[in-house]
């Protein structure tokens, strides 16, 4: 059952896609797109935008295996160091990863390995900047903000390998 948008989302025109491992939803805002949610049914009403129409077609393509990487506009405004995370991250390819140490390094703090966790906890936009590719040292699975059942699912959608 769908539920409405709560306190805890941002405003927007939201939509649901159902998946093989579960709903994912989104949400739009003059003409960006604001926030992912896996796991979560959430429904809005509302004016249907070219980017959130786009949005849904992205978003179900990924889920698919039929799409590598996202070409949308996104609206998210997030602290200077946390942006500079989430950039490093959208730069990991499909099927590849990078440790947080690794992404650490690439934003020019290779002491940061703690923070580079917090600022990809953070992430508003899950698969769009794929934090699932973020992984700890040594190959293992690490964490997750939207559940390492998810985490794992994503990884083995991109065919990469981890350690539990």
């Amino acid at each position: 059952m769908p539920v409405s948008p709560s306190t805890d989302t941002p405003p927007g025109l939201y939509d649901c896609i159902e998946t093989p491992a579960g709903p994912v939803s989104f949400a739009t805002r003059d003409d960006a797109v604001v926030a992912v949610f896996l796991g979560r049914r959430v429904r809005g009403e509302g004016r249907v935008t070219p980017v959130h129409r786009e949005a849904r077609r992205q978003l179900g393509a990924y889920l698919a295996g039929r799409l590598r990487a996202f070409d949308l506009p996104c609206g998210i405004d997030l602290a200077p160091f946390t942006t500079s995370v989430l950039h490093a991250v959208a730069r990991i390819p499909w099927g590849e990863t990078l440790a947080y140490g690794d992404v650490a390094a690439a934003v020019g703090n290779p002491k940061a390995s703690r923070a580079v966790g917090q600022a990809v906890g953070a992430n508003p936009l899950p698969l769009i900047v794929p934090c699932h590719r973020v992984l700890a040292a040594g190959g293992r699975l690490g964490g997750f903000g939207g559940g390492l059942a998810w985490k794992r699912w994503l990884l083995a959608l991109e065919g990469v390998s981890w350690r539990e």
